[in-house]
């Protein structure tokens, strides 16, 4: 398997500033916005937004969800493995809040899907946005576009990309993977 370094630790934390100012373009104080994060990956990404939107730009009471969609998900059945499940964490209310779905790559917009199902368990918001670190624009299944993204990539199928986070990989990096 050959590996194509996309985006370092520095261009990484670049483009999470960027987002995050265009969030704040949009959003302005998040008096009504929520940030959701998509279990597993996208936690991450969201609560590294977080960290970056509170110290770096001062944004008070900001709220994080994280929620899971693997019951959710079109292909939970056609699975040969068993899909482990996390805890949904949404310790507050989205009737009527702009709510940010955050995930760190966008392929199909399978997983998009199922967290916009999975969202209306939680009450009716006002508008749901999508934020993605990186959108494989290519690979669409689904109508699903994102409102923010970090870095499109024209990806074929057979490659992969891959996102990798200090907190479980030491380092932050993209890598684009083809299989040989």
């Amino acid at each position: 398997m050959s590996s194509k370094l996309l985006l370092n630790s520095k261009e990484i934390d670049i483009i999470l500033h960027r987002l995050a100012c265009q969030l704040i373009e949009n959003h302005n104080d998040f008096s009504n916005t929520v940030l959701i994060g998509l279990q597993p990956r996208g936690t991450f990404l969201a609560k590294r937004l977080k960290e970056i939107l509170i110290k770096d730009y001062h944004i008070k009471d900001l709220q994080l969800g994280l929620l899971d969609i693997t019951f959710y998900r079109d292909d939970f059945r056609r699975r040969q493995e068993p899909l482990e499940a996390t805890n949904t964490e949404i310790p507050f209310l989205i009737e009527d809040k702009n709510v940010i779905l955050i995930d760190d790559v966008l392929f199909s917009g399978r997983s998009i899907r199922a967290g916009l199902s999975a969202i209306q368990d939680f009450g009716r918001p006002n508008l749901v946005e999508l934020l993605v670190l990186i959108d494989r624009r290519f690979s669409r299944h689904l109508p699903i576009q994102p409102n923010y993204r970090g870095r499109q990539v024209d990806a074929i199928n057979k490659e992969k990309v891959k996102v990798c986070w200090k907190e479980t990989h030491k380092k932050d990096a993209v890598y684009l993977e083809q299989n040989i």
